[in-house]
């Protein structure tokens, strides 16, 4: 729950929606991010003292090792940590007063490789590797979380996505053998 409001005159907030794949940073006090996370990260940087904040949304923590894309993924969290602290620098905020919330990195399917745990490890090393101070973190579970946050104020709202809500995991079936000829040439 967000503790005291800081809007803009009428009150009205302007919603963004971070996808995946986005960093975005803001001083604007009539201005919320919003997003919806499984195994996915959420980033929440705020520097008190410049009144900036920003919200990224990866997908994975980094390219598999042996990985030689030619350009730069940015769905990878490698990538888009940088480019938050990046953009919040931009907009005049100072590396050692970050301050970081992380959310999401849920293992919404038991079936699949631990993607939300790694995801999770990575953020948490990163801003230890960077020396952005953790303020808060609601990392992994089984449960989506829904993420509101507003830059100027660094307030954070966090909802959790009930299980009868999420859309459910259907495993993919194949045929027991194969139907049909290929040939090779």
């Amino acid at each position: 729950m967000f503790h005291k409001a800081i809007l803009p005159p009428g009150g009205d907030l302007a919603r963004v929606t971070v996808m995946q794949g986005q960093a975005l940073a803001s001083a604007d006090p009539g201005l919320e991010y919003s997003t919806v996370l499984g195994s996915c990260v959420a980033t929440c940087l705020f520097d008190p003292q410049a009144r900036v904040g920003g919200m990224n949304h990866f997908l994975l923590a980094q390219p598999p090792a042996g990985y030689e894309g030619a350009s730069v993924d940015e769905h990878y969290g490698v990538y888009l940590m940088e480019l938050l602290v990046n953009e919040m620098i931009g907009k005049g905020a100072r590396k050692s007063h970050l301050k970081a919330h992380l959310y999401g990195g849920a293992n919404v399917n038991r079936n699949m490789m631990r993607i939300g745990t790694v995801n999770a490890e990575f953020a948490r090393k990163f801003l230890v590797n960077e020396g952005i101070t953790l303020a808060r973190e609601d990392l992994g579970g089984t449960q989506a979380r829904r993420v509101d946050f507003r830059p100027a104020s660094g307030q954070v709202r966090l909802r959790t996505v009930e299980d009868r809500l999420a859309p459910p995991v259907q495993p993919t079936t194949r045929p027991a053998r194969a139907l049909g000829d290929v040939e090779l040439f």
